[in-house]
């Protein structure tokens, strides 16, 4: 049986990788086919010096996303079949009996060191590409203490939750992971409230709107909508990128909206209140409890596999791990290495739920603040962020979590 998981894996992920890199090729050539002459179309939206610019971004970052992949792949093998992680794993937890903070440190460890490689290529994306085309804002020192504080905030969080899990293994028999479902959905929950308040102040800062008509024409919207919301609040995103966004956080009272200073700086009051309306349109629609929903399931879909592989002597004795000499952590890790392998093929499926909301939030923007409001805020967002306006089909339906800009166009039009 070790056989046919270690034949699995040599497929998987190089049926991965093939797949990636044909969905990269055959973008690459439909952005450079449609980029030769540009119809009218996208000339309405960005001018032409504009539009070469998106396309040069986009085929900048998407040469780029390729070496990613093979970059990615080669790591994931080197980690499973070098005898890293049993070699680790020796340092934390030798013998049959297993401790709960030894198993637990031999997660969060292995986790910090695998994530290692990823560093490079991050600051390249950064300060090479980012920088080139005027989106990066952050210094080195800023990025280097946003990576410190990353790496404390998973230590405190990750390690108390880790060992929880650990424990609720050794103690509760078969049935442990109903239990650290329940923890882990509960903790989620938790996060909600407390991410605004206690972790994303460490690395923004969150300032109240100013009392003026913006304020007053955003809290009507929210009013009218049936939208209660504590605050409006101001994030400084532009220290760290060009790139704008606006998002809500919490629920019940704790609920509150964000603001990126970036997009108040490029769109118009009206335009502010449509995109404020979509993402109310998420909340009026149901989309944050689906989407919580179907995140709780996946979960514990996962838990439960995971207490099926703790069962299974072949599973990590696959990757040169001794059964009878280990405790769940070797288990515990190998699933969150592998089951990426086999979710990144639901891509499609989580795709196409996530672009029905969009659509429904735009047409619940349109329906509240006019479409004309939300097709300019759409326009001119995707050419304040270079967006990319002529993706394969095959692409934009593989990996887009929002539809493009002229499929939301269209969809706003005939609403």
């Amino acid at each position: 049986m070790e056989t046919v998981i270690v034949s699995m894996v040599l497929i998987l992920i190089p049926a991965r990788l093939a797949w990636e890199c044909a969905l990269s090729f055959l973008n690459i050539r439909e952005v450079k086919r449609r980029g030769k002459s540009p119809p009218s179309q996208i000339l309405e939206v960005m001018d032409e010096p504009t539009y070469r610019k998106s396309v040069d971004y986009t085929l900048t970052k998407e040469r780029f996303s390729l070496f990613g992949s093979f970059y990615e792949s080669l790591i994931l093998l080197l980690v499973l079949f070098s005898g890293l992680l049993p070699w680790l794993y020796s340092f934390f937890s030798p013998g049959a009996d297993f401790q709960v903070l030894g198993e637990g440190l031999y997660l969060v460890t292995a986790m910090v060191i695998i994530s290692i490689p990823a560093i490079p290529v991050e600051y390249y994306a950064q300060f090479r590409i980012e920088e080139r085309f005027g989106f990066n804002k952050s210094s080195l020192r800023l990025w280097i203490s946003d990576k410190i504080k990353g790496l404390i905030i998973g230590l405190v969080i990750g390690i108390p939750m880790v060992c929880l899990v650990i424990f609720l293994i050794q103690r509760l028999g078969a049935f442990w992971w109903i239990w650290a479902f329940a923890a882990v959905f509960v903790f989620q929950l938790v996060m909600m409230v407390l991410y605004p308040m206690l972790i994303l102040p460490w690395f923004n800062k969150l300032s109240p709107l100013p009392d003026d008509d913006l304020k007053r024409r955003l809290m009507d919207l929210a009013d009218r909508t049936g939208f209660k919301a504590r605050t409006i609040q101001v994030m400084d995103g532009s220290k760290r990128s060009g790139h704008s966004n606006a998002f809500f956080t919490g629920f019940g009272r704790f609920r509150r909206i964000v603001l990126f200073d970036t997009l108040i700086q490029q769109l118009k009051p009206e335009e502010l209140e449509a995109v404020l309306a979509h993402e109310i349109g998420h909340y009026k629609k149901g989309h944050v409890p689906r989407m919580l929903a179907l995140s709780a399931v996946m979960s514990l879909a996962g838990l439960g596999i995971i207490a099926w592989l703790l069962e299974a002597p072949w599973f990590i004795q696959a990757f040169g791990f001794d059964f009878q000499q280990s405790g769940p952590g070797p288990a515990l890790l190998l699933f969150g290495l592998l089951s990426g392998l086999f979710t990144f093929w639901l891509s499609p499926l989580l795709g196409l739920l996530s672009r029905k909301h969009e659509y429904e939030s735009d047409k619940f923007a349109g329906n509240h603040t006019g479409k004309a409001p939300m097709i300019s805020a759409l326009r001119k967002l995707s050419q304040k962020n270079l967006a990319n306006l002529t993706p394969h089909p095959l692409y934009s339906s593989f990996y887009y979590s929002h539809p493009t800009l002229f499929e939301r166009e269209k969809a706003l039009q005939d609403a």
